[in-house]
């Protein structure tokens, strides 16, 4: 059997599907998997033992007619692979369309109502409620084809290339490590830097034993900045200085991880490693970290969660200033405890 799924970003997005490849590569083992994926995000499953390849999504360069041809050219590669099935966990207009365009002998995808997408698939699966976790939709498109659900797999195998390159590069020792991830897309997902810089004092005071690593990319330097000048002596400030296999490669280091609704949050979620998030304008049932909305900490505010990018309350940014440093350290305590 000869199988497509397309999800290409992003990467939180990503790696909540990536069940789904583990789960179809358990029950059909002789099964050949290729991932449609965005360019930027090759890494993270470049070598991937469950898959025969990752083809790549140039959104960015596709998005320009001078470049159609090319767009032109993957969809007939793709064609000529005969796909016995394509799975479509994006369901956005775009893929939807690459998927009927990939001409398999069956697509799925989710019954999404955003771009008309469902009208390219065979069967669209719906959402169980309002309120049913991303990871819990995908794995029911496995329901529908009848392919045991379970979770006996590892979500995110250890890169043996990357986890080398850290103990070289870092020498990160058998230290209690926890990761800290200030960054975030949206400005109303982050929590103050100075609230990290607080916590990181009080848990320096608190865990002699304890280092930080401060995870984020180059944007998010200033941030790391601010926070390994709390504890200069025990802090690696990462911002900027990993590549994505590597960064995964830290998250497995580390005994804890406090974080901001990002991706990495939901790679730390897939290591099945302790995670404490803030959350604010996002609805954790839906896209928090799986298996632990226990240990998220969400403010009760009128208009939380608001699902926009953009805060518009009274008190800008209230929900995630508001969440003190204090109530952070003790839900570290407990984790440690």
């Amino acid at each position: 059997m000869k199988i497509l799924i397309l999800k290409p970003s992003s990467l939180g997005d990503v790696v909540q599907a990536l069940p789904v490849l583990r789960l179809l590569r358990k029950h059909f083992p002789g099964c050949e998997v290729h991932w449609f994926l965005e360019r930027s995000l090759l890494p993270l499953l470049d070598g991937d033992p469950d898959l025969a390849s990752v083809v790549p999504f140039e959104r960015q360069r596709w998005g320009f007619p001078r470049h159609w041809g090319e767009l032109g050219a993957a969809i007939l590669a793709l064609r000529a692979e005969h796909f016995d099935l394509v799975i479509d966990l994006q369901s956005l207009g775009r893929t939807g369309a690459i998927a009927w365009l990939a001409n398999g002998a069956f697509t799925i995808g989710l019954d999404d109502s955003r771009e008309g997408a469902r009208g390219f698939y065979d069967v669209a699966v719906p959402r169980r409620s309002r309120d049913t976790h991303a990871v819990d939709w995908y794995l029911d498109v496995l329901r529908v084809l009848d392919v045991p659900v379970h979770d006996d797999f590892d979500w995110l195998p250890r890169r043996a290339r990357a986890a080398e390159a850290v103990q070289k590069k870092w020498q990160p020792g058998r230290a209690r490590w926890i990761a800290l991830q200030a960054g975030a897309r949206w400005e109303n997902k982050r929590w103050p830097a100075g609230h990290f810089a607080e916590l990181t004092r009080r848990l320096a005071g608190e865990f002699p034993d304890a280092r930080f690593a401060i995870l984020g990319g180059g944007a998010d330097r200033e941030l790391g900045r601010v926070i390994a000048e709390a504890a200069p002596d025990r802090c690696v400030d990462l911002t900027g200085a990993t590549t994505l296999p590597e960064m995964v490669e830290w998250i497995r280091l580390c005994d804890v991880m406090v974080t901001n609704d990002t991706g990495p949050m939901h790679v730390a979620a897939a290591l099945r490693k302790p995670v404490i998030a803030m959350l604010g304008p996002t609805n954790p049932r839906r896209t928090g970290p799986y298996g632990q909305l226990q240990r998220v900490t969400q403010l009760a505010l009128p208009c939380v969660p608001c699902m926009k990018s953009e805060c518009r309350y009274e008190k800008p940014l209230e929900c995630m200033r508001a969440i003190g440093p204090e109530l952070i350290f003790q839900r570290v305590r407990e984790v440690f405890a």
